[in-house]
């Protein structure tokens, strides 16, 4: 039997797959851990990585907690090789089967090299993004 935490954990990347594939992103897999060299919670597609926080500590989470959880993120970018890293964090009032409106936190470089800086879109704005710029399943 898993603990709780890691309970509401699986329940949230597997929420965020679904709504990645769903929405263009038929690949999309839960990562097992792979210890200190983490790559991510969920591989997306090929160069793109996702990091999810859920349940409590999502909703409520601080400030601090995001700059926490965004070093992770680019962490597990920097492990994995990836070319985009996301950061998804649920949302108060939204459930397993709203995933895609959680809160999804990005780097503009890593779709417009010449921006830079950290924003925050729901996930279903940035799953187009990625669309956009080539990734995910043919529209």
């Amino acid at each position: 039997m898993t603990n709780k935490p890691k309970q509401i954990g699986t329940r949230g990347e597997t929420a965020v797959v679904k709504a990645l594939r769903a929405h263009g992103f038929t690949g999309a897999e839960r990562r097992a851990l792979a210890g200190s060299n983490d790559l991510g919670d969920i591989l997306v597609a090929p160069g793109v990585i996702a990091e999810v926080k859920w349940g409590k500590a999502a909703k409520t989470a601080s400030l601090n907690d995001v700059e926490i959880w965004w070093a992770q993120t680019l962490a597990e970018k920097r492990n994995s090789r990836a070319d985009v890293a996301f950061l998804v964090i649920q949302r108060n009032g939204i459930g397993e089967d709203r995933a895609h409106l959680c809160r999804a936190f990005f780097d503009l470089g890593d779709l417009w090299p010449m921006a830079s800086g950290r924003v925050e879109v729901p996930l279903i704005q940035l799953i187009d993004l990625l669309r956009d710029k080539g990734w995910g399943d043919p529209l």
